[in-house]
């Protein structure tokens, strides 16, 4: 099994490089696990408490649950993975069944800021983007996705996202095997992240038939 961590800022285009490296893959070899399933429930706080929610801190996260599951996949085991949010901050009473494969992605803007989790990673990638481009990318996302005025967005990124972003998630790029500028434009890094991929499943599927 093959663990991938992708990272880098909000709106850098990760799940776009995620998309395009998949494209390039054997159907059914790829499991994505999103950072993003893991954030804490706070759907009993008030409206007020939940707008103070910083989703850019580390702290924000259930590392615990996000590195257990990760290694019950690894042991070939199914996983109940959650189901998070954004508009109630609450966790779902449902969950989605992941089965493991021979690659798993975990992906999300703070995956590399866990020593843990960056233990268990075979490949890290950083996705970069100019910040300008990012902004644009959240302003979108978020009215559309999350229910945000525009307002609420401009002073969500200048509170949160644009701090935290400079104190955590921007010095990860130091722990990356792979920096992506561009995000899902570059080519020619998905070209040879896919490749890398490709070879490992390859040679697992082989040793696999051997056996």
């Amino acid at each position: 099994m093959l663990i991938i961590g992708i990272a880098g800022g909000s709106g850098s285009g990760k799940s776009t490089v995620v998309k395009q490296v998949i494209k390039h893959l054997p159907k059914d070899t790829v499991t994505i696990i999103p950072q993003d399933a893991y954030y804490k429930d706070n759907g009993h706080k008030s409206a007020e408490d939940r707008a103070k929610i910083n989703f850019d801190h580390p702290t924000s996260i259930e590392w615990n649950l996000l590195i257990q599951q990760l290694e019950t996949l690894k042991n070939g085991h199914v996983i109940e993975m959650p189901i998070y949010s954004y508009v109630t901050c609450a966790r779902s009473k449902e969950t989605i069944k992941i089965k493991p494969s021979e690659v798993i992605i975990v992906e999300g803007i703070l995956v590399l800021t866990n020593p843990r989790l960056r233990s268990k990673m075979d490949i890290k990638v950083f996705v970069d983007a100019d910040g300008d481009d990012r902004l644009i990318r959240i302003i979108w996302r978020d009215i559309e996705e999350r229910g945000r005025s525009f307002q609420q967005v401009l002073e969500h990124y200048n509170n949160f996202v644009k701090p935290m972003h400079l104190q955590f998630i921007e010095p990860t790029k130091r722990y990356a095997d792979i920096i992506v500028p561009q995000g899902g434009q570059n080519k020619v890094a998905i070209e040879l992240l896919s490749s890398r991929i490709k070879t490992h499943v390859n040679v697992d599927i082989n040793d696999k038939k051997k056996g």
